[in-house]
């Protein structure tokens, strides 16, 4: 993959990223299924295993507000492969620090979040 390709990729995954933190796309829920993948699996920071029914109840209920976005810093990403790539980034929600993982694969209807897992931090 040229180098321009792979830059294309990460740069597309971090805006998909991005708009699952936005509130404004969170509250709807057919913007939340355009980004995630119908296989899609977070293990969460409070340990739980969540799926695309489970997220699509909790962005749904104003998890995130347009008055306390989450905060975002240290955002990188490499492609693992032709399709897949890996971001990962530190969030801050509302003093909740939480290293971030996703996988975002290249579909038919564009970039889709695969995999995504959060591990407390201080």
């Amino acid at each position: 993959m040229a180098d321009d390709e792979g830059e294309q990729a990460v740069r597309a995954a971090i805006d998909g990223e991005m708009r699952l933190l936005d509130p404004e796309v969170r509250a709807v829920p057919a913007r939340v299924l355009e980004l995630l993948d119908p296989e899609f699996t977070e293990f969460g920071a409070s340990g739980r295993r969540w799926d695309v029914k489970s997220v699509l109840a909790v962005t749904s209920g104003g998890s995130v507000s347009a008055r306390s976005p989450v905060g975002v810093s240290e955002m990188s990403g490499v492609v693992l492969a032709p399709g897949v790539v890996h971001l990962t980034y530190c969030a801050d929600n509302q003093g909740r620090r939480t290293w971030r993982s996703s996988v975002w694969r290249l579909t038919e209807t564009g970039w889709r979040m695969y995999f995504h897992q959060g591990t407390p931090t201080s």
